[in-house]
C-alpha cells in the first residue's frame, strides 16, 4: 500500500470511530474529569469546562437507558450461571435507571425544569444507581474472568502436546480475558469516580483523585471503542 493509502484507511477508522455517539461522549467524558483533575474543585476556567462539557454529555446520552433496558428484558447467553445473570440484570437495571433519570437532571439544569432542589436530589439518586451498576458489573467481570481461566485450564490439558498459542480457540479466550480483565478494572475504578461524585468520603476521595481515576476510565472507554484496523490485502 502507498503512503496515500495508507493515510485513506487511517482517516476512515478515524471517521468511523467519531461517528459513534459513544465515542464523542466518551472523549467528552475525559474532557469532563480531565478538567476536575485541573480544577480540584475550585472556581476557574477548568471548572467551568467541567460543567460545560458535562451539560454537553447528557445530550448524546438522550433515550440511551434503551439499551439497557432491552438488554435487560433480552436471554442470558446459554450456560450462565444464575447468580451471574441476576449480576447482569440487576447492572443492566441500574444503569437504565441512571441514564433515565440522567434526562431529567438534563431538564433542569437546561432550566426547562424549574424545581433546583429536587433536579439535584434526582441526580443524587442517580449517580446511587449508577455505582451500584458498577459494582454489579465489577462482580460480573470477575465471575466471568474466573470461568474462563477455568476454561482456558481445561483446553490447556486438551492442547497439552502442541502449541496452545497456534489453537484459534485458545486464542480467543486469551483476549476475551484480555478484554474482560479491563472492563473489571474500568468498573472497579468507577466505584471510585461514583463516591467521589457523592462525596461518600470527601477526604480520600477529592475532585482530584476523582477527575484522575475518571479521566483514566475514560481513556479506557475510548479504546474499548476502537474499531479494528483494516488489514493490509496482500497483492
Amino acid at each position: 500500500m502507498s503512503s496515500l493509502d495508507v493515510a485513506r484507511v487511517e482517516l476512515g477508522l478515524a471517521v468511523l470511530y467519531l461517528n459513534k455517539a459513544e465515542a464523542r461522549d466518551k472523549i467528552c467524558r475525559a474532557i469532563q474529569y480531565g478538567s476536575r483533575f485541573l480544577s480540584n474543585g475550585e472556581p476557574g476556567t477548568a471548572q467551568n469546562v467541567e460543567k460545560s462539557t458535562s451539560l454537553a454529555r447528557k445530550v448524546f446520552r438522550l433515550f440511551k437507558f434503551i439499551n439497557d433496558l432491552h438488554a435487560l428484558i433480552s436471554p442470558s447467553a446459554p450456560g450462565t450461571p444464575l447468580p451471574l445473570i441476576l449480576l447482569g440484570k440487576s447492572r443492566n437495571a441500574l444503569l437504565s435507571t441512571f441514564l433515565f433519570m440522567d434526562q431529567i437532571v438534563w431538564l433542569g439544569r437546561a432550566g426547562i425544569y424549574k424545581n433546583k432542589a429536587r433536579t439535584e436530589m434526582i441526580a443524587r439518586i442517580s449517580f446511587f444507581a449508577w455505582m451500584g451498576s458498577s459494582i454489579c458489573g465489577t462482580l460480573v467481570e470477575i465471575g466471568e474472568i474466573g470461568r474462563l481461566s477455568a476454561s482456558m485450564n481445561k483446553l490447556e490439558k486438551e492442547l497439552k502436546n502442541t502449541n496452545k498459542h497456534e489453537n484459534e480457540q485458545y486464542r480467543t479466550k486469551v483476549k476475551m480475558s484480555k478484554e474482560r480483565s479491563l472492563a473489571l478494572v474500568k468498573a472497579a475504578m468507577d466505584i471510585v469516580v461514583a463516591v467521589g461524585l457523592l462525596q461518600l468520603a470527601p477526604k480520600k476521595v477529592s475532585p482530584r483523585v476523582t477527575g484522575a481515576f475518571g479521566f483514566a476510565t475514560s481513556l479506557i472507554s475510548c479504546y474499548q471503542l476502537l474499531p479494528s484496523p483494516a488489514k493490509a490485502k496482500t497483492p
